[in-house]
């Protein structure tokens, strides 16, 4: 990162290394994919999976925004304005706002993806089966773009930083 002494402000700059690119056709495979989803656990689980599913979203996203500030605030990286929640696709859920630095973002949707599914298998006891699956396909869902981001990015430096957009992800080094 290099600072640029022009006065009294500071610029960083920078170099874009990789964008990756949501198209439409992506966009439109990964909305059918909780409808795919749904049909499959109702001709196979049970005809509640439907309502399950609807329960499934706030609970899901709820889980991962506690985990998520919660590995931000323990690692002691700063959330205010740099983190939101979103409601657009492709990057439903808490998302960063501005440039986040890959290492962090990384070890974020990784506790999110491991503890997320250790809470969800926690529901076998107690939930119905149909919801359980409900709250996996929808955290798998959710966390899905995010994943693909980081498969994407797995041999660059983990000192870049990501921007997100709804159109694409953006890898940059300093």
């Amino acid at each position: 990162m290099e600072a640029n002494n022009k006065g009294s402000a500071t610029f960083y700059q920078y170099k874009l290394i990789k964008k990756i690119n949501t198209s439409a056709a992506w966009l439109r495979v990964y909305m059918a994919l909780p409808i795919i989803c749904v049909v499959f656990e109702t001709i196979f689980l049970s005809w509640w999976s439907i309502l399950f599913m609807i329960i499934a979203a706030p609970v899901v996203l709820w889980i991962q925004y506690v985990i998520s500030r919660s590995v931000l605030l323990i690692s002691g990286h700063p959330i205010a304005k740099r983190w939101k929640m979103s409601f657009r696709l492709p990057w439903p859920g808490y998302i960063p706002d501005q440039y986040i630095n890959y290492g962090i973002f990384r070890k974020v949707q990784l506790h999110n993806f491991w503890i997320g599914l250790s809470i969800t298998a926690l529901f076998i006891v107690w939930a119905p089966l149909a919801f359980t699956v409900s709250l996996a396909v929808f955290h798998l869902w959710v966390l899905l773009p995010r994943l693909y981001i980081l498969f994407r990015l797995h041999r660059e430096q983990k000192d870049g930083m990501l921007k997100f957009t709804p159109a694409d992800a953006s890898y940059y080094s300093q």
